[in-house]
Formats: C-alpha cells, structure tokens, sequence
C-alpha cells in the first residue's frame, strides 16, 4: 500500500506539471485552430535561462525566475509577430508545419547554446524528506505540486472574469463576432503565444528542479500531447484533468509494469490510454463537439 501511496503522489505531481504544460497547447489550439509542435522547446528553453542567471550571475531563484518569465514571455511574442502572424490566415495544416520547423529551430540552438549533457540546478527548495505516516514526499515534489495548483486556479479566473480572459474566450468562440465587437484578434493572438509560453517556462522549471535539465526534456511536448487530446483540445478543464489522469497511470505504468517486461511501457501507456478512450469518446473528455452541416 506504501509503494501504491508513493507512485500515486508521484503521478499526481507530475501530471500537475503536465495539465500546466498541457494549458499552453490548448490556448494555442483555441486561438488559431492549430497545435503548436514546438511546445517542448519553449519548455527547455526558459529552464536554461534560469539554470544560466543562477550559476553564471549568482541571481536568487526568485529573481531568475521572474527574469526568465519575462524573457519567455517576449519570446511568445516574438514568435507570433514573426513566424505565425504572417500565416495566420492560411491552412492550419501550415501553421502546424511552421510550428515543426520552429521546433526544429529552437531545439538546434538549445543544442547548440547549452550542449546535450544534463544539469541540476542548485539547491532551490528543502532537501530533507517529508514522512506522512510513512509515506515519503520530497519537498520539491510538494512545492512544485502547490505551485502548479496555485497557477491553475489563477488562470481559471483570469479566464473566467479578466477583460482579457474573456477578450480570449470570445475569439476562441467566434472570431467574426469578436472582431465586430471590436475586440483586437492581433492582440489576443499575441497574448496568446507570451501567456503558452510563460506556462511552459513554470513547467519546465519546475521539471528541472525535480529531474535535471537536458535537452531531451523537450520530449515532454510529445508525452502531454496524449492530455491534451484526452482533455479535449479546446478545454481548459480537460487539460488539468488529462494531465492529472496521464501523470497517474505513466507512474502506475512504470512502477508496477516496467518490472515485469522489461521497460518502455511508461512511455508508451499515454497514448495507449488515449487511443481507448478516444473510441468511446472521439473529442475528448471535455472537447467541444464539432457538427457540421452540408
């Protein structure tokens, strides 16, 4: 039961990070209609800008941290203005494809910036283990799960009450509608991509914090791309939930399975689940049902 305890935490703490992760995707995806496959990059890339201004600068956490989210906010910026803006009227096969390209773009210069070996950052949160009657949490895991939650429950009420939140909903919604309400598309487009990218630098943090950073962590946009479709690719909710749901059974997967055959299973138990559940339900838990009349 100690060792059931134990994997359950641990998913739930990593699948907080991947419903975070997972809410860039699915504002990109409600804004323009189209997946952002460069999504692991931008989380690696705020890390190591962290990692950077705390061992080359000596800048407390707290300080790297708020220069790291404002540079990976501009970088959302810089990429919509310069690569999906001027193909943003085009197919969304397109944009998907761009996005392809700004992630082989991306991850060739974190390569090329940082190298390929893995690095830790300094000591950030408490060392010594937490014991809740025998179940063992550390505390960076009970930080980053707080931090996570915190985050969540802010960005669903900047959604639900914000006059930019709304501005967001509304374009999501309908963007002819929003248009002649006289709502700015190019300005929530843009704070669209510095809000998808700020998430993805908290999420990329909190990773390396808890497993080291390394450029193969940009795998983490192809493991969350299983909550999004799970969740639903245009919800919120369902980005929180799947990645909740995705973080559980990947640790249960690899705890309890991986011994038995072997390995790997981990990594593919994700898309496994989905594909199951996208045969009862084909838009997700929470997506929107698509009709279409001809």
């Amino acid at each position: 039961m100690t060792f059931f305890l134990q994997m359950l935490v641990t998913g739930i703490v990593v699948g907080s990070i991947y419903g975070l992760v997972a809410l860039g995707f699915v504002l990109i995806y409600r804004a323009s209609g189209a997946l952002n496959l460069a999504n692991g990059e931008f989380v690696i890339i705020g890390p190591y800008i962290c990692l950077v201004l705390m061992t080359a600068y000596k800048i407390p956490f707290i300080l790297s941290l708020v220069i790291t989210l404002i540079f990976s906010a501009i970088l959302g910026l810089v990429v919509e203005r310069l690569v999906i803006r001027p193909i943003q009227n085009a197919p969304v096969v397109s944009v998907i494809m761009a996005t392809i390209g700004l992630s082989s773009l991306l991850g060739g210069a974190v390569h090329m910036l940082w190298g390929h070996q893995t690095r830790t950052f300094p000591q950030v949160f408490p060392s010594t283990p937490i014991n809740f009657s025998g179940l063992i949490i550390t505390p960076v895991y009970l930080w980053s799960f707080i931090v996570v939650i915190v985050l969540l429950l802010l960005f669903s009420l900047f959604f639900k009450f914000s006059k930019m939140g709304i501005a967001m909903r509304a374009v999501a919604d309908d963007r002819q509608a929003a248009l002649s309400m006289g709502i700015s598309v190019k300005f929530v487009y843009a704070a669209t991509w510095a809000i998808a990218s700020v998430v993805a630098a908290v999420g990329g943090v909190l990773l390396g914090n808890i497993n080291g950073l390394s450029p193969t962590m940009a795998a983490i946009g192809l493991t969350v791309l299983p909550v999004v479709i799970l969740g639903g690719l245009d919800s919120v909710l369902g980005a929180i939930v799947g990645g909740f749901i995705i973080g559980i059974l990947q640790n249960m997967a690899g705890g309890y399975l991986d011994p038995l055959i072997g390995g790997g299973l981990k990594e593919v138990a994700p898309f496994i689940v989905v594909l199951l559940i996208l045969m009862l339900k084909p838009y997700g838990l929470f997506g929107s049902r698509g009709i279409e009349r001809v």
